[in-house]
């Protein structure tokens, strides 16, 4: 992790050439190869910005992860070598962003110039270049027109995805890859899962607009916000009346088909979003599993928030010191994966995965699977999930185990591809499920 510095204590953490200045470490964060969300945590940390200023850079930051493969081919017009230090690269990552996208950004062109100016100025390892940004932010906007075909030859600048990566979804989805490089593109939406006992489905949309707010129905037990706020406006969330999880990662629980006193296990548990959709369907014996025990305190939260318990345990779901030797009736394994269905929720992964990533991760899913099975009673199920759109993650790991572990496969959404429109919107998630028969 690189180290977060602290920009000029007289800078107004109200101003746009604040975030700038945040949002620039935040970029070069993940550059490093740093999950952006954990770069934001470090940033905040260790600065003294407010609730709505964290929100300002978390925003700008995503967005430049969602351009960055523009913002790079314009750069390399723009400048005659790549700009230093990494943070003068981030900084004009992340203003260039905000110019791309200026109408939905909502800032005008002079403002953000001004505003980066003034970031390199409050900012220790960027004041010497205020002329620098200067001049090739307002270059950019002189000869825009010209500059945006040029940037937009190569497949990165037109996608924003690395080139390997736009090559692979070409090779998996021959039909359908533009359409999925769109929707990662997106911002997501904010969905919510209705507690079962607490509400229903028709009762919150009530609530909702009761409360001002507007929203959807987008399946059985999921509603989408059409305007996103923070969780703390949500209404009925401290409650445990909703959670937020998206559309697609609600169909795990109820394809398990539980019923009450099943003994359950989740395993690769954290956040815990599926761990509280199965205990709101029925009552169960629920062991969540997750091999982080800080992790495990996510889990604990949001149960205590819907107030519905699980026994918690920390564990390698490739072990079985953590099992107690009693065959669980289901079992759900969301298992590691590259989460190349959910880079719309998560722009940085893109940058941050590797073409050798996938055989690694599924490698290690199928030992994970292979042990689970072990553990599940006769006659029982266990549910495949991952957030990839990988084959060799998805439909080749479920075709590979059920041949390996002689396992039946039964009815099952298998590969849901992302989608952002207004009649569908929900992640790329994978779903295989298998029944054990004999003793």
């Amino acid at each position: 992790m690189i180290q977060i510095s602290l920009i000029s204590p007289s800078a107004k953490a109200d101003s746009l050439a604040y975030q700038l200045a945040y949002a620039a470490q935040a970029v070069i964060a993940v550059r490093a190869g740093t999950a952006l969300p954990q770069a934001l945590t470090q940033i905040f940390a260790r600065s003294d910005a407010p609730p709505p200023t964290r929100g300002a850079i978390q925003d700008i930051s995503y967005r430049a992860m969602r351009r960055l493969g523009l913002t790079d081919s314009l750069l390399a017009l723009l400048a005659n070598k790549p700009p230093q230090p990494e943070v003068l690269r981030g900084l004009l990552d992340c203003a260039l962003a905000l110019l791309v996208d200026e109408e939905d950004a909502g800032y005008d062109g002079f403002t953000v110039v001004n505003q980066a100016v003034e970031a390199a100025a409050i900012s220790p390892e960027m004041a010497f270049a205020k002329g620098v940004v200067n001049a090739i932010l307002r270059r950019f906007l002189r000869e825009r027109a010209a500059l945006m075909p040029q940037a937009t030859k190569t497949p990165p600048g037109t996608w924003n995805y690395p080139t390997w990566w736009i090559d692979r979804l070409k090779a998996a989805y021959p039909d359908d890859w533009q359409r999925i490089l769109y929707a990662g593109n997106q911002a997501p939406p904010l969905s919510l899962r209705v507690n079962r006992r607490r509400s229903t489905v028709e009762q919150y949309l009530a609530t909702l607009a009761a409360a001002g707010m507007a929203g959807r129905q987008v399946g059985p037990a999921a509603v989408r916000l059409d305007k996103p706020v923070p969780v703390q406006q949500i209404p009925g969330f401290a409650e445990g009346v909703v959670s937020v999880q998206d559309a697609a990662a609600q169909l795990a629980a109820p394809l398990l088909d539980v019923a009450d006193g099943m003994r359950v296990l989740d395993a690769c548990a954290a956040p815990g979003g599926k761990t509280g959709h199965l205990l709101e369907l029925v009552d169960l014996q629920l062991q969540a599993l997750d091999h982080d025990r800080r992790r495990l305190t996510r889990i604990e939260e949001n149960l205590q928030r819907l107030r519905l318990d699980a026994t918690l345990a920390t564990g390698d779901a490739r072990a079985r010191d953590w099992w107690d030797g009693q065959p669980f009736d289901r079992i759900l394994a969301d298992v590691p994966c590259t989460a190349s269905g959910i880079v719309r929720r998560h722009p940085d992964i893109r940058w941050l995965r590797r073409k050798t990533d996938t055989a690694q991760l599924a490698t290690l899913s199928a030992q994970i699977l292979d042990n689970l099975w072990q553990m599940l009673r006769p006659d029982g199920k266990l549910l495949l999930v991952t957030c990839s759109l990988w084959p060799q993650e998805s439909e080749q790991q479920a075709v590979a185990f059920a041949q390996r572990n002689n396992a039946t496969r039964l009815p099952a959404p298998g590969q849901l591809l992302p989608t952002a429109s207004a009649e569908t919107d929900h992640d790329g998630l994978f779903y295989a499920l298998f029944q054990k028969t004999g003793a």
